[in-house]
Order: structure tokens, then C-alpha cells, then sequence
């Protein structure tokens, strides 16, 4: 069986850790109850290394990816489109989107993303690479910046909506997750702890912000969930959740993953912001 470290299990070890209980005896309380000894040393590890913030938000950095909502405006001028603002979280910072893609465009990059669909990895901990993770049941691909015409006016439209220059980002990640597929609450920042780490940040520093676009609507099932938060963003065609985080920290309360389709097929284009250039 598949094990994570939830919201509730962070706030209980957060709790032991407050009244006094050591961290040694937490991990051998977690192994002695059925949990594996390295998820069990990485739960508590993360709460002593940041010290928990708990839903007290630290000061925002200047200069993080951000759609201009000054006034409390619900269209959003991105150039070619008017992108409507559906909702807003404080902390964490999160922006549902609609009117983001057309169907045109969704239906396209679907198209294109198609033929070179493989097995999804993930980030790997213990050597350079990136590895198959059963967290991870879907299938992907990544374009270049600018691979073709449909892309290039996405990722125009997206620099101008977030006030993040093009260069700053990541290809564009088309994921397919067909019905029983899923993604598991997890964060997108590189974690200092994993090997490849080091030589991920040389390439346009961390990860700051987080587009996840929806290229159609699954019948069933499939949102984006923020279970820090208790929220979950419907799959919809053309609509879109963006997230930032200032920190590499679970503080950000950013944990988040794709619930499982339950009927259907769920297709989405994600777009990675960093830090500086990314290459």
C-alpha cells in the first residue's frame, strides 16, 4: 500500500512535537503503527526544518508570478484574451481561471501531445534523473518554448497574465490520466534533499508558480485538490488553476494532486514557472 504524508499527519506530528515528544520517539511510534521508517524520518524532518508556520503566512517576496487582481477585477486583459477570475485564495496564493484556452487550442495541443504520450516520472530522490513513481499513474510529455504556433500564444498569453517573462519558464507538460488514474498530493518545488537537486536549480533556479490548464472536462472525477486548504478545483475545459510558493517549504501549505478519474479521461497542459531563465 502507497503511503503519504497527509495534512493530518503533519498537524498530529506537529502537536507531539509542541508537547515535548522527541522526534526519535515519533519516528519509532510511526514504524511501530505500520508506516515505513524513511516516510516516517521524512514527516518529521520537514517539520523541524521549517518549524512549522501553520497557516500564519511569512511575508511574500517581491517579484514571485501573479495575475494583477488589484480592485477585485474578474476580467484579466492577457493580450489576445480576457481571462475571468473565478476565485481567489489569500494563502496560498491561488487563482482559479476561465476562458484561459479555447477549444480550439485545447483540442490542438491535445493533437499534437498525443503520439509522444510515455509513462509520467518523477524527480528522483536518490541519484540524478527522474524515475517512475507509483505515486504517478499518468502518461506525458513536455514541448520545447515555442514548439509550434497553438504553444508559442499559450505561453505569450500565460507571461502576460501572471506578469512572468516567457523565458522564466518551463515547456509546457501535457499529462493524460485515463479513468482509475491519479496523482498524488505532493509539492512541485525541488526538495533540497534529493540528489538531483543541485543540478535542477542551475537551469533557471526554483520552481515559484504552478499553471495547470485543463484541455477537457472528464465526466467523473479528476480535480485538482488542495487538501491543506480543503479545496478542489474542477477539471473544466479551458479553465485553469494557478498556485505560487515562495518558499521550497510544506509552510506554503501548496500540497496538492489530481484526484482520481472516476469516468472518462482527464487531459491537462502544465506550466512550470521559475526563478530566472530557465534552459
Amino acid at each position: 500500500m502507497t503511503q503519504y504524508i497527509t495534512p493530518e499527519l503533519r498537524r498530529w506530528l506537529q502537536e507531539q512535537l509542541q508537547s515535548g515528544v522527541k522526534a526519535t520517539d515519533l519516528v519509532i511510534s510511526m514504524t511501530q503503527a505500520g508506516w515505513q521508517r524513511k516516510l516516517a524520518l521524512q514527516a518529521v524532518a520537514e517539520l523541524k526544518i521549517d518549524g512549522w508556520l501553520g497557516t500564519a503566512e511569512a511575508p511574500r517576496p517581491a517579484g514571485l508570478p501573479e495575475p494583477d487582481l488589484a480592485d477585485g477585477a474578474s476580467l484579466i486583459d492577457a493580450g489576445d484574451r480576457q481571462i475571468q477570475v473565478l476565485a481567489t485564495v489569500q494563502h496560498p496564493r491561488v487563482v482559479v481561471l476561465g476562458n484561459l484556452l479555447s477549444r480550439d487550442e485545447c483540442e490542438a495541443i491535445v493533437a499534437a501531445a498525443r503520439p509522444r504520450m510515455h509513462r509520467s516520472e518523477t524527480v528522483a530522490e536518490q541519484r540524478e534523473g527522474s524515475e517512475v513513481n507509483t505515486a504517478r499513474t499518468s502518461s506525458g510529455m513536455f514541448f520545447e518554448r515555442a514548439e509550434n504556433p497553438v504553444i508559442e500564444r499559450v505561453e505569450a498569453r500565460i507571461a502576460r497574465l501572471l506578469r512572468w517573462p516567457v523565458e522564466n519558464g518551463e515547456g509546457v507538460q501535457v499529462l493524460n490520466y485515463q479513468a482509475g488514474a491519479e496523482y498524488q498530493p505532493h509539492y512541485d518545488y525541488f526538495d533540497a534533499r534529493h540528489a538531483s537537486t543541485a543540478s535542477i536549480l542551475k537551469r533557471g533556479g526554483q520552481r515559484v508558480g504552478t499553471l495547470v490548464m485543463y484541455l477537457n472536462t472528464p465526466r467523473r472525477g479528476g480535480a485538482t485538490t488542495f487538501p491543506d486548504i480543503k479545496l478542489a478545483v474542477q477539471a473544466v475545459q479551458g479553465q485553469a488553476v494557478f498556485f505560487s510558493y515562495a518558499r521550497p517549504e510544506p509552510s506554503t501549505l501548496t500540497l496538492h494532486g489530481g484526484a482520481s478519474v472516476l469516468e472518462g479521461e482527464k487531459w491537462v497542459a502544465t506550466k512550470w514557472l521559475r526563478e530566472g531563465r530557465f534552459s
